[in-house]
């Protein structure tokens, strides 16, 4: 009799074999379609260069729509579910960086009353693990801290230390708990400074954990919440409505060589520090130093050591905050952009699993597809400058052979690519409509009009996208990087002239695209402005989405709607009450030091 283990193991290899069969066959028509229609006119050098462009990105868009598709076809195996008291012990772990003190430590006191209201509350400690480097933040955290001790009266079970040199970042601050503390926990939870996650939540984790001996993180499915703008309420209805899905279909074929987002994760404590040390890479940034995106390593290491890597996306009361607009989120994405690059280097590791190698491959790839992109039309419009002029006469017949346009070929694949960025989503929405989910989201018309918006939005929006990721790759392999405005605010909106500073390098390539098609390839201008338009508005469009007067319309009419817009979530609502109750005793506490400053 097969065992379950083998049995899941099996069914991972089937599900991935399948998806990357599926992924080959879509790539393979594409790139014949395309090498038809750009035959049209002549072949020459810059087509092969430009086949070649479209069949890498065609196969990025094709393995994102399978995944898709998967996490509806597809459902996660049922886990191991216990009401068992814990037999080991947690560390609930915050590590921050110069952050705002209020927010963090209501976010520690909220998470601190879910789980105090469990019955195993006690199986459970919190810690958070300061970095912060600014003296003025420090002493913040350091009242805060003492705050919530005795408000909670959470001696010996709530710590805070700061480190005096935050070696590593956040990899390093979780190593040096390790070294310090970790010996006393059996699991530890990490979080990010914006996590929230419920206590019911927690101790499931653990439990499935306790469950499963050879489970070494246990990654939970964040939510976002807390946006207000415009770009905030679309990221958040279409992480809501096709982020569990598409989570199951990586679910799915991950199986037990899964996801570790750094954050919202549960860790077998001793499992990771015997696995999980990380060197410097010998060199200098980007591609040297520290490793960046240490989350995705990790994984594969814990892999590697035939530790169960495992995404579980049922498990949903667990929370994170995002950026509110296009520059903060490009921001984070720079950073993002430099971690996973530099994993190339470490591609080729020692005993690392296959499908963890591709893992990093696409990591690293989420951001070269857009570069790829871009020069896939850079050469499109090329193209009919270098074309060899028509052959009228090929020497077998004595009349004149005319070019064969092939219209109906290429709106067939133009429809092909849009199908597989639109189909799956549309596959999302019909079973939300069919599965009684739409009143979540506003009812049935709010959902079909959330859905069109957030469509036509994502759609305009997307050349702005690749731009950033365009020179985010290109500051990573130049070793540059040249700032970004510092001009932001709290509810995420931005000044107009912090979304021009930001942008208007990306109106300059739109105006230029516009005006090369319009004087050398008129037969393209068209096909180019869906692109090229939203560049020139780029500044407009930032500043547009930043807005929050506009996200907070959307919520009024009940366009993007999310479940937590009629039913608040429990564990924000808390953290909520905390930040207010504990703003007083900030006040008074700051017009006291006022007072002795002044004396």
């Amino acid at each position: 009799m097969q065992h379950p283990a083998g049995d899941a193991a099996w069914s991972a290899h089937f599900r991935r074999l399948a998806m990357g069969t599926i992924a080959v066959c879509l790539t393979t028509a594409a790139s014949f379609m395309f090498a038809i229609v750009v035959q049209a006119d002549g072949f020459d050098w810059l087509d092969v260069v430009r086949i070649g462009l479209m069949a890498i990105a065609a196969f990025w868009l094709a393995w994102g729509a399978c995944i898709a598709l998967f996490g509806v076809l597809f459902p996660t195996d049922e886990p191991v579910r216990t009401v068992a008291r814990p037999k080991g012990r947690t560390a609930v772990l915050m590590p921050i960086y110069n952050e705002a003190t209020g927010p963090v430590f209501a976010r520690v006191g909220a998470i601190m009353k879910s789980v105090d209201a469990l019955a195993d509350a006690d199986c459970f400690d919190f810690y958070v693990l300061s970095d912060t480097t600014k003296p003025d933040v420090a002493a913040k955290e350091q009242r805060a801290y003492e705050q919530l001790l005795i408000k909670q009266q959470a001696g010996g079970r709530l710590f805070y230390r700061r480190r005096e040199k935050n070696i590593g970042r956040k990899a390093g601050n979780i190593a040096d708990f390790l070294q310090t503390s970790g010996g006393a926990y059996d699991y530890m939870l990490v979080l990010d400074a914006d996590s929230l996650m419920d206590g019911g939540t927690i101790i499931e984790m653990v439990r499935r954990m306790e469950a499963d001996p050879r489970l070494g993180i246990l990654q939970s499915l964040p939510q976002i919440i807390r946006l207000d703008t415009l770009f905030g309420r679309l990221l958040q209805f279409a992480t809501c409505l096709y982020g569990p899905f598409f989570a199951r279909g990586l679910a799915a074929v991950q199986g037990v060589e899964g996801t570790y987002w750094g954050h919202n994760a549960l860790i077998r404590t001793r499992a990771f520090a015997a696995a999980c040390g990380m060197a410097s890479l010998k060199g200098e940034p980007p591609f040297g130093g520290q490793i960046l995106s240490h989350d995705t390593v990790e994984a594969a290491m814990m892999a590697r050591e035939g530790w169960k890597v495992r995404l579980d996306p049922d498990l949903t009361g667990s929370y994170e905050e995002a950026p509110a607009n296009m520059v903060d989120y490009a921001k984070r994405d720079r950073r993002w952009c430099q971690g996973n690059l530099q994993h190339s280097r470490i591609l080729a590791a020692p005993r690392f699993r296959f499908w963890n190698r591709i893992s990093i491959m696409q990591g690293i790839f989420a951001y070269l597809a857009s570069p790829i992109w871009f020069l896939f039309l850079l050469a499109s419009l090329a193209a009919p400058l270098v074309a060899p002029p028509p052959v009228y006469f090929d020497g077998r017949s004595p009349f004149p052979v005319f070019p064969h346009p092939e219209t109906a070929i290429a709106l067939a694949l133009l429809f092909g690519l849009v199908a597989l960025l639109i189909l799956p989503k549309l596959l999302l929405v019909a079973r939300a409509l069919l599965g009684g989910d739409a009143r979540d989201f506003g009812g049935p018309v709010r959902l079909v009009i959330s859905f069109v918006v957030e469509i036509l939005l994502t759609s305009i929006l997307a050349p702005i996208h690749m731009m950033f990721h365009c020179r985010s790759v290109m500051q990573v392999l130049t070793g540059a990087d040249s700032g970004w405005p510092a001009a932001e605010r709290d509810d995420g909106s931005l000044p107009f002239g912090a979304a021009m500073s930001a942008t208007w390098w990306m109106a300059l390539t739109g105006i230029a695209g516009v005006g090369f098609s319009h004087y050398y390839v008129p037969e393209l201008f068209y096909w180019l402005l869906p692109v090229a338009l939203p560049l020139v508005f780029a500044p407009l469009l930032v500043w547009m989405t930043a807005s929050v007067a506009i996200g907070k319309a959307t919520r009024w009419l009940g366009i993007l709607a999310v479940p937590s817009d009629r039913r608040p979530v429990e564990i924000e609502a808390e953290m909520r009450s905390v930040l207010q109750e504990s703003e007083p005793a900030s006040g008074a506490a700051r017009a006291v030091e006022g007072g002795v400053a002044a004396a």
